[in-house]
């Protein structure tokens, strides 16, 4: 079985930077899109960046454009998502998931309803 092991969170400033990793343990899988996702409480899961595993094509919310990038190592199955600039409302946990489903339309892993393997979540607090 395979999970995905999210790690890198943690307190930092505004303006300051984190890098999140998310890798697969166990059985590994190329999966055709591997995303992140952020949670507040009382909110619902918020698409932040998505990845397709073969061929690299990147999207990235607008709320994170120009700051956050994810990134793929193919080799060690692990998924990046380098974060600059953050700010408070950045604050979240934050969800590695993979996608066993092909769709033409990329649109398709910007909703939680793609992906079927979740990690555990990693908690991301930006505080002055």
């Amino acid at each position: 079985q395979v999970q995905l092991v999210e790690s890198g969170g943690g307190s930092v400033q505004p303006g300051g930077s984190l890098r999140l990793s998310c890798a697969q343990s166990g059985r590994t899988f190329d999966y055709y899109f591997m995303g992140w996702f952020r949670q507040t409480p009382g909110k619902e899961r918020e698409f932040v960046a998505a990845i397709s595993w073969r061929g690299g094509s990147t999207y990235h919310a607008d709320s994170v454009k120009g700051r956050f990038t994810i990134s793929r190592d193919n080799g060690k199955y692990t998924v990046f998502l380098q974060m600059n600039g953050l700010k408070p409302e950045d604050t979240a946990v934050y969800y590695c998931a993979a996608s066993t489903r092909y769709r033409r339309s990329a649109y398709y892993y910007a909703g939680t309803d793609g992906y079927d393997v979740w990690g555990q979540g990693t908690q991301v607090t930006v505080s002055s």
